[in-house]
């Protein structure tokens, strides 16, 4: 099966489950809906604009990423003592998509000159997030410049999309194990500084409902309503800020299956992309750094994030005109000549 039939099968499986438990738990799925097709708009929208404007519409993206971030109130995490908890994860995601953008424009420009112009455009967008106050999306829009920088080294993109893959799956499992108090606890008292003991908390919570509702889970949208820590915090979303838990508690067993086949399907993307490795190896490390951010934090209920991951995958698996036309001379020429 090719990435693109996959990717209808896979997306249709996450559209049609939210609306099955749902109805067998009186759920809400309007936002699982929203978000699987805002990752579908995106992803669309890439292949569009990586096949006209290869170099253009990465660096359009990139800047309007960063941009939505910094004029967007509810966006930038702030010192608003307020604000609900996951704003700062939505801006670290939009960091790290714009800069993935910025380096994939980067590698598709054929000019020396133009190509540091956008890595430093990618160096900008890190400053900008430690000017906005996320210290975390500085050093994750840093990480990923290094990343594709280190990217061009690489001649197998094989091995590096598992590996990246893995990462993801252990980002995940420790998650697991900390809701789960399957750590040391000198680890978990570390951790749970550095996350707020009310986020460990809410993942506890989650993984009750998970393991007490395993089938069908709760119900798209109903774990704000079961979860004590969400009910005791005036200032909670109804979210357990972290996606595989979520899904766990809401959609049960096959919710993190689904969850883990579109993370799959686009590595397989990926890897038969049509894109030279550099740029695919850039956004294979984007989409695993927002991967990572989306276990420990609510970046995915962001329209913006999902859209900003579609079009960035969309991007790096889409074919160039140009590449065709010059590889149709080339066939001209060469039967010519025989």
């Amino acid at each position: 099966m090719g990435p693109d039939a996959a990717g209808v099968v896979v997306l249709g499986a996450c559209a049609a489950w939210p609306l099955i438990t749902a109805a067998a738990r009186d759920g809400r799925p309007e936002g699982m809906l929203l978000a699987v097709l805002a990752v579908a708009a995106g992803y669309a929208a890439g292949r569009i604009g990586g096949a006209l404007l290869p170099v253009a519409a990465p660096c359009a993206g990139a800047l309007a990423g960063i941009a939505l971030t910094a004029w967007v109130p509810h966006l930038a995490p702030g010192p608003q003592i307020s604000a609900p908890l996951g704003h700062a994860g939505a801006t670290t995601a939009m960091v790290i998509l714009s800069a993935g953008a910025a380096c994939c424009a980067a590698w598709a420009a054929s000019v020396p000159v133009v190509r540091s112009a956008l890595r430093l455009v990618a160096a900008g967008i890190a400053v900008t997030a430690a000017v906005l106050g996320s210290v975390t999306g500085c050093v994750a829009g840093a990480a990923v410049l290094a990343g594709s920088l280190a990217a061009g080294r690489v001649r197998r993109r094989g091995a590096a999309l598992a590996g990246l893959g893995l990462a993801v799956a252990g980002a995940a499992g420790l998650t697991w194990a900390v809701a789960g108090n399957a750590v040391p606890e000198g680890f978990a008292a570390s951790l749970e500084g550095r996350l707020t003991p009310h986020r460990v908390a809410l993942w506890h919570d989650a993984l009750d409902l998970a393991r007490t509702h395993a089938g069908l889970g709760v119900g798209p949208g109903r774990f704000g309503e079961l979860s004590p820590a969400s009910l005791a915090s005036p200032l909670s979303d109804g979210k357990p800020h972290s996606a595989p838990l979520q899904l766990a508690a809401e959609q049960g067993a096959v919710g993190v299956l689904l969850l883990a086949a579109a993370f799959g399907w686009l590595l397989y993307a990926l890897w038969r992309s049509p894109r030279p490795t550099p740029p695919v190896l850039t956004a294979a490390l984007t989409l695993t750094a927002l991967a990572a951010v989306a276990t420990v934090g609510n970046a995915l209920s962001f329209t913006a994030v999902a859209v900003g991951t579609g079009f960035l995958a969309g991007l790096a698996t889409s074919r160039p005109f140009a590449l065709d036309t010059a590889r149709r001379t080339g066939e001209v020429r060469g039967g010519a000549v025989r």
